[in-house]
């Protein structure tokens, strides 16, 4: 008897992909791609995973050296649900009581309760029916949350088309996007304190509440309703799991391994150069500052965007962080402390509008060994001390010692306590070391300002114009600033990949 022949054709859709930036953009985009059964290799510059999200130890102080806000707990838990996990396999979350405590110029401190009754409460001292005003901007903030998580911010950008459909237009209308925060704020409010407090998150966003698009309103209901926790061991306990996941999908992460050039071949990305080596890949995606990838890892022919689009931009101010390990606890704070000045406008236009050192600005401090004994001595304090200030600022040691006495003076003012004679441990990081260590454009801490004109499709392309095979991920990209942000643009990039080559 004689058998037909049967052809069975397999197309093999795994690719070998290199991930430049073992930051959370890096990192999440491995987990997901090699969930999708690439070949993934995670390169890192530096000497652990995290990016700017790096821990810093020195004589038992362990130190968060980037972000150390824990929100939108739901992205995270979304993101895990992927792989059939829970966050609370990975680290472990505390909710924050109070939320976080701030100082105005003058005038006792206010605790932000994690209980909205309570908040409610707050604000009906702080003006007249303020308790019912700020339910109705959070129920407002709640729809446009909602309501931007699906229409505007997990969504994918390919073309100005994609961000002029009618549905987007109209629920832009409604969610006053293209007003300002503050013109929206000060619709329901009056009081200076109540307004600083729903309008200070947009110092996480790089913006001035004044030109910071009003959809960004959105931040009150993850504040208030979602609430404000901390993972032991900081946010890098966050990227030490999220990694340990990626591994588990089979992704490999190697350090002290800077990409020194993108190689392209016939306009196609066709691998990394790494220590001097050539390592061939099929796809490239880079979690590298976006600048610093086009300006010192492709070739000028191969670049997206000019010298002139980046000095046009409005770039997310810089940050001077003190790190201070104190031989004493500090009383007078909570987990998280923000210390806003009574015209902090001016501080905005110090960094936006007239880029000078400020010379009253307004900063945040967090002492997480309140939260988290790990991370100071028995009876210390590790704190982490954060002024925003204009990028591309002069940083010399000169002025970094200048500007630390300011800002320890203006804390033992306002706390009444003494510090500068109890610091055991210090370390200043500011505008030359975020272009040192992270390539940082400018100096800046965080990237591209949210404006209205670097919103959406107006911010940098995921997709290299000139390069095919080549990605980019991070908080350069829609939707942006932020540690959630960053897990959902690479959700978006993952998703992207899988439809054009699964």
């Amino acid at each position: 008897m004689v058998y037909p022949f049967c052809f069975l054709y397999v197309h093999d859709v795994s690719k070998r992909i290199a991930i430049i930036g073992a930051g959370f953009g890096g990192i999440s985009a491995a987990a997901l791609l090699a969930r999708q059964g690439h070949q993934v290799t995670v390169f890192e510059k530096n000497e652990h995973e995290g990016g700017r999200a790096s821990m810093w130890y020195e004589r038992g102080f362990s130190f968060d050296m980037g972000p150390s806000w824990y929100l939108m707990p739901d992205v995270f838990e979304k993101f895990f649900a992927k792989f059939g996990k829970r966050p609370s396999e990975y680290y472990t979350l505390s909710r924050l009581d109070p939320s976080y405590r701030m100082f105005f110029g003058d005038g006792a401190p206010l605790d932000i309760s994690s209980s909205l009754e309570e908040n409610k409460k707050l604000f009906d001292a702080l003006e007249p029916n303020g308790g019912a005003k700020l339910q109705t901007y959070l129920d407002q903030a709640e729809y446009q949350y909602d309501s931007a998580m699906e229409t505007f911010v997990e969504r994918d950008y390919q073309s100005v088309m994609d961000f002029l459909d009618w549905r987007l237009a109209k629920e832009g209308i409604r969610m006053r996007m293209f007003n300002s925060l503050d013109s929206h704020v000060s619709r329901l409010f009056s009081n200076d304190r109540a307004k600083k407090i729903l309008e200070y998150t947009t110092v996480f966003l790089g913006g001035n509440p004044k030109n910071t698009p009003a959809l960004y309103a959105l931040i009150a209901h993850v504040d208030f309703n979602l609430g404000v926790w901390y993972p032991q061991g900081g946010l890098h306990a966050v990227a030490t799991g999220m990694m340990r996941l990626a591994q588990e999908q089979g992704a490999t992460f190697v350090f002290n391994a800077p990409v020194e050039q993108i190689l392209v071949s016939d306009g196609k990305a066709s691998g990394v150069r790494v220590n001097g080596v050539d390592e061939p890949f099929d796809l490239v995606v880079s979690n590298a500052d976006y600048q610093f990838t086009e300006s010192a890892l492709l070739a000028p022919e191969h670049r997206s965007y000019s010298d002139a689009y980046w000095e046009s931009r409005t770039m997310a101010p810089s940050g001077f962080v003190l790190f201070l390990g104190l031989d004493k606890r500090m009383d007078s704070l909570k987990h998280h402390n923000l210390f806003l000045q009574n015209d902090w406008f001016a501080h905005f236009e110090e960094i936006f509008d007239r880029p000078a050192w400020p010379d009253a600005p307004s900063y945040y401090v967090c002492a997480p060994s309140l939260t988290d004994p790990s991370v100071a001595p028995e009876g210390k304090e590790a704190l982490f001390v954060l002024v925003p200030v204009a990028s591309g600022l002069e940083d010399t040691d000169a002025i970094r010692t200048q500007f630390r006495d300011k800002i320890i003076a203006d804390m033992e003012r306002v706390t009444g306590e003494s510090i500068s004679d109890h610091i055991e441990v210090e370390r200043i990081f500011s505008q030359r070391d975020f272009t040192e260590r992270y390539g940082a454009f400018q100096g800046t801490a965080l990237g591209l300002a949210h404006t209205l004109r670097q919103t959406a499709i107006l911010r940098p392309s995921m997709r290299s114009k000139k390069v095919q095979h080549l990605f980019f991920t991070g908080q350069y990209v829609h939707p942006g600033i932020g540690v959630p942000m960053v897990v959902i643009a690479s959700t978006i990039l993952s998703d992207s990949i899988e439809k054009q080559y699964g």
